[in-house]
């Protein structure tokens, strides 16, 4: 069963931040649940950029929306990137008896005990983006791994196998960080004429990218190319305020990188942009709802990843003008088929959108 929404109205509430309701002219299939509305929370950890913030708006605004609206109590509690408050947090969920927790977690090792003493109490853990090592959890994401070594293998392509390239990682301990990093260095290590001149944290954050990059490009020789794990308009803006030509980036999918690809702004930059979507958040809940109906399987989810170069890049689609260069354009995959489908609005505002919501999982 798949729940359907449109981008017509994509244009015109992005960046509006106007809510909306649902349209809907009759008793849909999905009202014919159990009848039970599921506890469903969701538990983050960092909150510190942009792509967190989207994240948390879609899955606020899912829920204002159905089937959540009806089927769904939410919850959603933030731990600063403090494994001990998230670990505080998940304890507090276990006594309130949720049904089930959507988390983004903090580490890939230290909820492991928390997360099973949830499991084991009959309570759902779904893990999505920053992943968790704990067995008895489902996990919802792409192939962090596959996502570095597709920006890696791209660069080798377009510098022929040689010349300096910096990398700008994540946040440190995460296992997004950690399978990001490990994929660039399977591929770096084919390749013994490139050279990682040096590699330094951007926090998956655009000020903190830029701010981190200007510190060292200073002390730097010519960069070749760019690998950069978030942030990647920070980057470049650094690069640009230095006055030293912006080399090929493989980055990730923040609407000013993106604006760069295209020469909006009177730069420009050939680019290869992909990343984990924001709408993990809300796969991971609607795959949390579906289990709780009894109407889809216990089983980890892989979500492709999407690579687009600057001819595969439509303004209004999945590049915007009138969204902030921190914006994160992949809030929604786009058209019904694909794996969720939601309005601009519900990114930037957590509103509800005019029209319905797509959310398709893989069929079973």
């Amino acid at each position: 069963m798949t729940y359907q929404a449109t981008r017509r109205a994509l244009l015109r509430t992005a960046g509006l931040g106007v809510a909306g309701l649902p349209l809907l002219a009759a008793r849909p299939s999905w009202a014919q649940s159990s009848g039970k509305v599921h506890k469903i929370a969701l538990s983050n950890s960092y909150i510190g950029n942009k792509w967190r913030l989207e994240m948390e708006n879609v899955f606020k605004a899912a829920l204002l929306m159905e089937p959540f609206k009806s089927q769904v109590q939410g919850s959603v509690f933030n731990s600063g990137n403090d494994v001990s408050k998230q670990s505080q947090q998940f304890s507090n969920l276990i006594a309130e008896e949720v049904d089930a927790i959507c988390i983004d977690a903090a580490s890939p090792t230290a909820l492991n005990g928390i997360i099973h003493q949830a499991t084991s109490r009959g309570i759902l853990v779904i893990c999505f983006d920053s992943g968790v090592t704990a067995p008895s959890a489902i996990k919802v994401n792409i192939s962090q791994f596959d996502l570095g070594k597709g920006w890696a293998e791209w660069i080798v392509k377009q510098i022929n196998g040689q010349g300096n390239v910096i990398m700008v990682t994540g946040v440190a301990g995460t296992q997004v960080d950690l399978d990001r990093n490990k994929g660039a260095d399977s591929v770096w290590a084919q390749h013994p004429g490139i050279k990682v001149v040096n590699r330094f944290t951007g926090m998956w954050d655009s000020s903190t990218a830029e701010r981190n990059t200007a510190a060292v490009l200073p002390s730097l020789p010519k960069i070749d190319a760019i690998w950069c794990q978030g942030g990647t308009d920070g980057a470049l803006k650094a690069f640009i305020s230095a006055n030293r030509p912006l080399p090929p980036t493989a980055g990730e999918c923040e609407n000013g990188f993106r604006k760069m690809m295209l020469g909006i702004g009177g730069h420009q930059v050939t680019g290869y942009s992909s990343g984990s979507p924001p709408y993990l958040s809300l796969m991971a809940l609607e795959l949390a709802r579906r289990i709780l109906e009894g109407s889809y399987p216990k089983r980890d989810i892989n979500v492709p990843n999407v690579f687009l170069s600057n001819a595969d890049l439509k303004l209004g689609v999945n590049v915007f003008t009138d969204q902030p260069d921190s914006f994160f354009d992949d809030f929604t995959a786009g058209g019904p088929t694909s794996p969720v489908d939601i309005c601009a609005a519900a990114a930037v505002s957590a509103s509800a959108c005019p029209d319905k919501l797509y959310i398709n999982l893989p069929p079973v």
